[in-house]
């Protein structure tokens, strides 16, 4: 199934999050914070959102910061997807 947001939103799939720390303690899965990176899988067109244009910043493809509890949670053809809008991206990441 694709998906097609509509206006500023963004579909992203999380990236997996580290099940070790940096000293190599393995962490539970109820430890293990909520990742804040993912990866953006579809983008809305833009357009004029509560009276102001909005030009998409992101593309398909573009690993993404974003706010820890931003955004929709959906499963999409048994994968875990997230609809945020633009403006909850907080940065590119290069």
């Amino acid at each position: 199934m694709t998906i097609k947001p509509l206006f500023d939103k963004v579909v992203i799939r999380a990236v997996e999050a580290t099940e070790k720390t940096a000293s190599g303690i393995v962490l539970p899965g109820s430890a293990q914070e909520k990742p804040q990176i993912a990866e953006v899988v579809a983008v809305g067109p833009g357009g004029i959102v509560d009276g102001k244009e909005i030009v998409m910043q992101v593309k398909v493809g573009d690993r993404i910061l974003y706010g820890k509890y931003a955004g929709s949670e959906f499963k999409l053809d048994g994968k875990e997807v997230t609809i945020i809008r633009q403006s909850d991206i907080l940065a590119v990441l290069a």
